[in-house]
């Protein structure tokens, strides 16, 4: 089954030098971009992250520091990266949680105004999870009954990826065949941040997510203890977690 979409869809998977989304930094990335007429095109990066790999990090994508030695940094990459995936929905396996945060705080980095307020995203991992709970590579040999040979590489993962959805498609006739309904199925909570620092209560409003504030609506602890948000900019937090704190700070200005 082909997918059906309204715009283009970005699937893509980052190799990294850790999981911390903060501190961590891309090696490589790669997007394959489907368009409405179900075209593809696609683009794989090595990426100089500026600092060390680790020596257990490398043993599991096998990208070493002297293999982006003499790679661009992302900086020099981001803006090709950002045309490319500007106005289309974005899908991955565990990106939600991972991949999309990290890309995010890369972009904000570099300063590119990375935001997904409009943007679907499609977490193929959640979907199979919640299908039938395995790795992407018994996804890929269960749905696919292929062998994913080249595991953790990022261009194999992303065309994984890409091909595991569509097989989705075809077994389940409960999935939608629709981005929006394939994004809000793969959804965990509602994350406003994207890390979950800050999430949406049942009223759709931004409440805390960790903390002495959990559970309490943004705004109000703002209001009431302004110094939190001083501690939050001023703190080891991702970068999106301070934009999204710092919109609803101005948001709240506004209506005064």
């Amino acid at each position: 089954m082909e997918l059906k979409l309204t715009r283009p869809i970005c699937f893509f998977d980052l190799e990294t030098t850790g999981t911390n989304i903060s501190k961590d930094r891309i090696v490589e990335i790669s997007i394959l971009k489907v368009f409405e007429n179900n075209n593809k095109e696609s683009f794989t990066w090595k990426v100089n992250p500026g600092i060390p790999i680790p020596k257990e990090t490398t043993a599991i994508h096998g990208i070493s520091d002297e293999d982006v030695a003499d790679e661009p940094k992302f900086e020099e990459l981001a803006p090709k990266i950002n045309q490319m995936i500007k106005g289309c929905d974005l899908a991955g396996y565990n990106s939600n949680r991972f991949d999309i945060p990290l890309l995010a705080e890369e972009m904000l980095r570099v300063g590119i105004d990375f935001d997904l307020k409009k943007v679907n995203a499609v977490d193929v991992q959640t979907i199979f999870h919640k299908k039938e709970k395995r790795t992407l590579e018994a996804a890929y040999k269960f749905y696919c009954d292929k062998d994913l040979t080249d595991a953790h590489s990022a261009e194999a993962d992303t065309n994984a990826t890409y091909e595991v959805l569509k097989s989705q498609l075809d077994r389940y006739p409960d999935l939608e065949n629709d981005t929006k309904w394939l994004s809000a199925y793969s959804a965990h909570k509602k994350f406003a941040d994207l890390a979950g620092f800050i999430v949406l209560n049942k009223k759709d409003e931004e409440v805390f997510g960790f903390g002495k504030f959990r559970g309490k609506k943004v705004e109000d602890v703002l209001e009431k203890e302004p110094g939190y948000f001083g501690w939050i900019q001023n703190s080891d937090f991702p970068l999106y977690t301070k934009k999204v704190l710092t919109a609803i700070k101005l948001r709240k200005l506004a209506t005064k």
